[in-house]
């Protein structure tokens, strides 16, 4: 039978997922199925983070791969830890180097944005604290997809196709390997198609085998090193070499009673707590009116206004989390909505590629964790022989050397990736989490007011219409976004357009555990290859 796998004209209802053993919710199902399988074989849920992780490099490479960054929120026996192995950019890089070369901004593809990659360092720290499994056997699917084959499922073959037509435009020999590994004889793969990434296994197994200390300081860092030096990269041995992912505390709100949580500076979930703190100052009487959005639309400006002023690696910021999450702060900011659509501080988010993943297992442990290349593929660097795409998260740094995300060598970005985690009177609800860019803390705020102010259950508050803003008063919205709202809307002064494709909404997953029963229910995303694997 001939189909189009992307083509669903009707509407279709996703059932609440329910299981008590354990539960993995990612944007692949073969990477779902990989986490289950490790908690079967009695891992746990970092363990089964681990793997779904893992294969969804080779899976989805169009929006992860082993060169970018990751970070974790850890729910561990009854306790939580964050984990951000966000990469610095190389020491050797500066302001003035980037300039000199002709640019007056930061690119988004080549050498020039390409930062460390932390996403080996993620596995391996997570493994060694948290882990009932060894590394080896948490990388072990991921391995044997890349090795033996997958077939390439309908969203990745879809962006994995858009994306090959941007790349096609770079040339010069540090381009060259990229195609060769992702375009083999010049085919995209389409739905349905079997493909091998052979590179890629061997690289995850050496991963494996040596707790990730091959990429950063062994033979792997090597490859990378040589081919930086060879084609006019910054990324030098002695980078991956000083590279450690850090254990930090997640910042919280208050919101209704619930805490929700977030990793700190430089990620920027500090943008999500900002516009729950200054939504709280509300009453919300329903979800569907324009009244809720317009205060949803103004909070989530502003937050983005005083995050992109004050946001950086935390070592550079002027300006502490603790005051940008005070009660005084919010209020000034709630002080600055009016009945209308006001125009925020000239910022224009940009697009991204990342895969979220949440995982819980039957002993009350949870992982909320995602990873990203950025944007799609990354820099369009991949390293030859090694299946290694580097990200290129460098593209978020400033030029401008008074601005507070400034580049500098051996400094870290502002982040657009973010975990997010509920809890209520010290004990896990659980992990949430919406990729995309700079949809990210607008994704985050609108699933958590779907749960706490609207009593969606974790299925319909991914399921429910989403809105995003992309720059000053213009708003998009789903297309089944109500048509009267939007209508209303628009004569507040938002600059309201409907959306015919669902890809920059970004995609979610959603893990909540009764904390009387232990039983688990799990929400997916219909926007793209999303499963639930539940025992």
């Amino acid at each position: 039978m001939n189909f189009d796998p992307n083509h669903n004209p009707y509407p279709s209802a996703r059932a609440v997922h329910y299981a008590k053993n354990g539960m993995v919710a990612t944007s692949h199902p073969l990477a779902a199925q990989a986490g289950l399988d490790m908690i079967k074989r009695g891992g746990n849920a970092v363990d089964a983070a681990i793997a779904a992780a893992a294969c969804l490099t080779v899976t989805e490479p169009t929006s992860n791969g082993i060169g970018g960054d990751a970070f974790a929120i850890v729910w561990a026996n009854g306790k939580m830890a964050g984990l951000n192995s966000s990469g610095p950019a190389p020491m050797a890089i500066s302001i003035d180097a980037v300039k000199s070369l002709g640019h007056s901004q930061m690119p988004k593809t080549g050498w020039l944005p390409v930062t460390v990659p932390g996403v080996p360092g993620a596995w391996a720290a997570l493994s060694r604290r948290f882990g009932a499994l060894t590394l080896a056997q948490c990388l072990k699917p991921a391995i044997d997809y890349a090795r033996e084959g997958f077939a390439v499922s309908p969203t990745v073959a879809k962006y994995w196709g858009i994306a090959m037509k941007s790349y096609s435009k770079l040339t010069g020999d540090e381009f060259a390997p990229f195609f060769k590994t992702f375009a083999p004889d010049g085919r995209v793969p389409g739905a349905g198609d079997i493909i091998r990434l052979p590179h890629h296994a061997n690289t995850l197994e050496e991963i494996g085998e040596t707790m990730a200390e091959s990429f950063y300081r062994g033979d792997l860092a090597d490859k990378i090193a040589a081919f930086s030096q060879k084609t006019g990269g910054f990324l030098a041995k002695s980078d991956l070499a000083a590279f450690q992912p850090e254990f930090v505390t997640p910042i919280s709100t208050s919101y209704r009673g619930y805490d929700i949580w977030e990793m700190p500076p430089n990620g920027q979930g500090l943008v999500a707590l900002i516009a729950l703190n200054i939504l709280k100052g509300y009453e919300f009487a329903s979800r569907d009116c324009a009244l809720t959005f317009h205060r949803q639309f103004e909070a989530i400006k502003l937050a983005f206004a005083a995050g992109k002023e004050f946001i950086t690696d935390p070592g550079h910021m002027q300006t502490p989390a603790s005051a940008l999450l005070s009660d005084d702060y919010a209020s000034q900011l709630r002080g600055q909505i009016g009945d209308t659509a006001a125009a925020p501080a000239p910022i224009a988010p940009k697009g991204g590629g990342t895969v979220y993943l949440a995982a819980a297992d039957g002993h009350g442990n949870m992982v909320s964790y995602i990873q990203s290349n950025y944007m799609g593929f990354g820099s369009g660097i991949a390293v030859p022989g090694t299946g290694i795409a580097l990200q290129n998260r460098g593209a978020d740094f400033s030029l401008d050397g008074a601005h507070a995300n400034a580049l500098a060598g051996g400094k870290r970005s502002y982040h657009t990736i973010i975990p997010g985690f509920i809890t209520r009177d010290k004990q896990a609800i659980g992990p949430f989490g919406v990729m995309g860019g700079y949809m990210q803390p607008q994704g985050h705020v609108q699933m958590v007011q779907n749960c706490i102010d609207f009593g969606l259950g974790p299925q319909a508050a991914l399921d429910a219409p989403r809105w995003q803003w992309t720059q000053g008063r213009a708003f998009h919205v789903e297309h089944a976004f109500p048509r009267h709202i939007a209508q209303q809307l628009s004569a507040r002064g938002h600059e309201m357009h409907v959306a015919l494709d669902s890809g920059s909404f970004g995609r979610g997953q959603i893990i909540w555990r009764n904390p009387e029963t232990g039983v688990l229910a799990g929400g997916t995303e219909a926007r793209c290859d999303g499963a639930i694997a539940a025992w």
